[in-house]
């Protein structure tokens, strides 16, 4: 793997990762970034027209009746259901549970390359948010453990609940959000000739 792409890499899987999984309130710099369309020019994935189409969602942060803050609580905490479940044994488990076989694998495959994060809680290790900022942390330290860290723990499912996210989740921001991300997880596996393991989706 290049320089150039271990770096594309680790920077756009860092900066959506974080949006996933972090309150907007601790990350302002990001959401303020992605608000602002700056990123655009310089982001490495996807055509001019797609990220035009992802930047106008991610402008309208701040409209309407429902604050940026709220559509995360809403979206990725509670309490009621969640549109579209963040954690990968939701959707690969035929039980869609959390800490499910698809978690023990993903912890089993941590182990072998060595890949250790340090959570605040006790919470499954398959939010989206985690495995992106995982992948960043990846590229940049076991770059030969990224393309196996995608095919199996991550692209499987992820396609499904971005897209999941684009129908439900009713915030433009999180909209524009889960379609960079598609644009962003196609260019990997584009990069890196990835091909994602086939697996059941349950959710």
């Amino acid at each position: 793997m290049s320089e150039q792409a271990v770096s594309d890499v680790a920077l756009t899987a860092r900066i959506l990762g974080a949006a996933f999984y972090y309150p907007p309130s601790e990350i302002a710099q990001i959401t303020e970034l992605l608000s602002s369309g700056e990123w655009v020019a310089e982001w490495p994935y996807g055509d001019d027209a797609q990220k035009q189409v992802a930047a106008q969602k991610l402008g309208l942060a701040v409209t309407g009746e429902e604050t940026l803050a709220q559509a995360y609580q809403r979206l990725f905490i509670g309490p009621q259901a969640l549109p579209a479940s963040p954690w990968g044994s939701v959707w690969l488990d035929k039980e869609q549970v959390l800490f499910g076989d698809s978690t023990v694998a993903l912890r089993e495959w941590m182990r072998a390359h060595q890949v250790d994060i340090a959570l605040s809680q006790n919470e499954p290790e398959d939010h989206i948010g985690l495995l992106l900022m995982m992948a960043a942390w990846t590229a940049e330290n076991r770059p030969d453990a990224l393309n196996s860290l995608l095919a199996e723990h991550l692209l499987p499912w992820a396609r499904f609940y971005l897209a999941r996210m684009q129908e439900k989740c009713g915030s433009p921001f999180y909209e524009g959000l889960s379609a960079l991300t598609t644009l962003t997880l196609s260019g990997w596996q584009d990069a890196l000739l990835v091909i994602p393991t086939e697996k059941t989706i349950f959710a």
